[in-house]
């Protein structure tokens, strides 16, 4: 049985900056941690470490540094690099570890670390809960001896050897001559990267968010705000607009009217074209419980399986290599091309894409609108404390909701991985119904949230109050603070045009409802 984790969510560890449990003492014993558990056999142990432009990179990466040198550790400092540059490296320089600071889509305020190993992939719960243990133990005897402690150095061609392996991923012999590009780097870590790869393969080249300021990260830019692409794809005349988010392991499309090309659209169109090429492994492609049964319909008309998993791009990846395919990602932008990359990679997926513009010589309008979608409507409940998921009125408007869609739809429910907020989905053939239930369940969900947040302060005050009425040892009265809720982040990327709902079995996050 696997120990539960406290730090780690569903991509790493994240909160707000110089909050724990986003501190340089939190960030200096997970490097001690991971790099004890890491350090394998005689050879020279290294670590790369890349981050996005948020501020408080600057605390943690030392932190970690100095961490990873106590364990024994060499760390290769790479600087400001998409998370999928830093899973390339790790393999190309045959690094024991890679590790990525940054919160992704998250404002600049939230931080995080994330951690691959040597093969390029992210962790496992297993290894996770594993480095939260030796987090929590004595490590004093464990550390490395004075003439054993790691070296720091900087790798100064990283950027460049990323922006030759996203290049490569491009078909041989095709170009983008013509063809004129706005990319949204979010003001994060691709902001030269994607820009510079665009312009070498023969793009004009129209740059929004490349002037990052260790503040303004994800703000009014990037996938979060997809509309500041769609005007620009609009005023600028554009082809195709690209945008990414903080870290650049997912994107978003707009198409030449500015209409809005989600994950789930890009992942029938790559499945499709590799189909056809000939290059689609195992049959099918992985997605979230999140996707949309458009995507299912339209594979299976074609005789290829949708293979679904729980909410988390490394729960997709686990599942393609399980089942060796090469083709995966969530309706929120990550998309997984197991061909080229490890993870997430919004760069390369926008090539993928591309490639087939180029190739069938037909706007992106025609070229990426796939599917026909069912309506599909997506909310967040946040609630402070315990799970409103567990209370009785919750559990029966579920069921109604449940009865209500058998055959028709599906509904899905989970708590988020990252925050204290319940996502909610429902999608159907009936817009209005879907509309209906998302609201009714948001509302049940809301009021028992309210209602357990009611009483829990009633109760912190009721032992506020006895506490301060007894003497303490000293003799003095004592009174207890209450508990403060931990630091959460920003909400999805995935789920912004709406808020979600999604209920997940703990058998491989399988969807309750009608499939």
């Amino acid at each position: 049985m696997t120990t539960p984790r406290r730090l780690f969510g569903t991509d790493g560890i994240r909160g707000t900056a110089n909050t724990d449990p986003m501190t340089a003492e939190t960030a200096l014993r997970l490097g001690q941690a991971a790099g004890l558990l890491f350090t394998r056999g005689s050879h020279r142990h290294k670590v790369i470490i890349g981050k996005d432009t948020r501020l408080s990179g600057y605390m943690i990466e030392p932190a970690l540094t100095a961490g990873f040198i106590g364990a024994g550790m060499d760390v290769t400092l790479a600087g400001p690099l998409p998370t999928p540059a830093i899973a390339m490296l790790t393999r190309s320089l045959r690094a024991d570890l890679g590790v990525v600071i940054s919160a992704s889509h998250n404002p600049y305020e939230d931080n995080g670390i994330k951690l691959f190993g040597p093969d390029g992939f992210k962790l496992s719960d297993e290894t996770e809960a594993a480095i939260e243990a030796l987090m929590a133990s004595d490590l004093s005897g464990r550390l490395a001896a004075p003439a054993d402690l790691g070296r720091a150095s900087r790798l100064e061609d990283a950027a460049g050897r990323y922006i030759e392996g996203a290049k490569a991923t491009f078909p041989r012999g095709r170009r983008l001559d013509g063809l004129r590009i706005v990319i949204d780097c979010a003001n994060g870590a691709a902001y030269r990267v994607a820009p510079a790869v665009l312009w070498e393969l023969g793009a004009s080249v129209i740059p929004v968010g490349v002037a990052p300021d260790g503040f303004n990260i994800n703000r009014g830019c990037g996938s979060m705000v997809p509309e500041a692409l769609c005007a620009q794809v609009l005023e600028q005349g554009a082809h195709l607009g690209i945008a990414l988010d903080g870290d650049a392991d997912r994107l978003l499309l707009a198409d030449e009217h500015g209409e809005l090309v989600d994950g789930d659209q890009i992942l029938a169109l790559i499945a499709g074209s590799w189909a056809e090429a000939g290059r689609l492994d195992g049959g099918g492609v992985v997605a979230t419980v999140m996707s949309n049964l458009g995507l299912e319909r339209f594979l299976a008309g074609r005789g290829l399986a949708l293979h679904r998993t729980r909410v988390g791009d490394r729960y997709v990846a686990e599942r393609m290599r399980q089942g060796r395919l090469n083709v995966g990602g969530e309706q929120s932008g990550h998309v997984i091309l197991s061909d080229f990359a490890t993870t997430g990679d919004g760069l390369v997926a926008a090539l993928q894409v591309l490639a087939v513009l180029v190739a069938e010589g037909r706007p992106a309008s025609e070229v990426c609108r796939v599917f026909d979608p069912l309506p599909q409507l997506l909310r967040s409940v946040r609630f402070q404390g315990a799970s409103p998921l567990g209370q009785d009125p919750v559990r029966r408007a579920i069921r109604d909701a449940e009865a209500k869609l058998a055959g028709t739809g599906r509904l899905l429910i989970r708590e988020s991985g990252t925050e204290p907020v319940v996502r909610v989905m429902a999608e159907a053939e009936d817009r209005a119904e879907v509309q209906r239930i998302v609201d009714g369940l948001c509302e049940v969900i809301a009021a028992a949230a309210r209602a357990s947040e009611t009483g829990a302060a009633a109760a912190r005050a009721s032992e506020t109050g006895s506490a301060a009425s007894r003497p303490s040892e000293t003799g003095d009265a004592a009174a207890r603070a209450p508990g403060k809720a931990p630091a959460v982040g920003a909400s999805d990327p995935g789920l912004a045009p709406a808020c979600g709902l999604v209920r997940e079995s703990a058998e491989a996050g399988a969807p309750t409802g009608s499939p």
